[in-house]
């Protein structure tokens, strides 16, 4: 009996849709995470991209645990002495809450060469509307 590796050619790519209201950041984004690598399908292999396509809605609704929305901080530097700029959790899901899904999945996937095409499939909104709904039909 031979060990089955899947061909580029045989991946299937589907596209799920999941809700952020009122879902625990962490939670939601191990569970968006696995979805992207293709963790959770049956021929799953490492060193292909085996993911599926991920919308994610309602992102401004998400939630945090403990104290995390005050003491939660996120850096960030310019390249130049004293660009070292930091803001909390609260004001960047005020002001852009897309990038605090798409930094917590950026940072639960594996840190090689699929990073990149992985995060590309993945498509975060602030609101319920977004443009793919033909695609989740399929």
């Amino acid at each position: 009996m031979k060990t089955y590796s899947p061909k580029a050619t045989h991946i299937h790519r589907k596209w799920h849709l999941i809700d952020a209201k009122n879902q625990v950041l962490g939670r939601l984004s191990t569970d968006i995470a696995t979805k992207l690598i293709g963790k959770h399908k049956p021929y799953f292999t490492p060193h292909l991209d085996c993911g599926d396509y991920v919308v994610v809605v309602n992102a401004a609704n998400i939630r945090v645990t403990g104290n995390k929305l005050h003491t939660k901080k996120y850096h960030h530097h310019s390249g130049y002495p004293g660009g070292l700029k930091s803001t909390n959790l609260k004001t960047l899901l005020h002001q852009n809450p897309l990038k605090v899904i798409e930094h917590s999945v950026n940072g639960m996937l594996p840190k090689n060469k699929l990073r990149t095409p992985r995060l590309r499939r993945l498509k975060v909104f602030a609101t319920s509307t977004h443009p793919y709904q033909d695609k989740l039909n399929q």
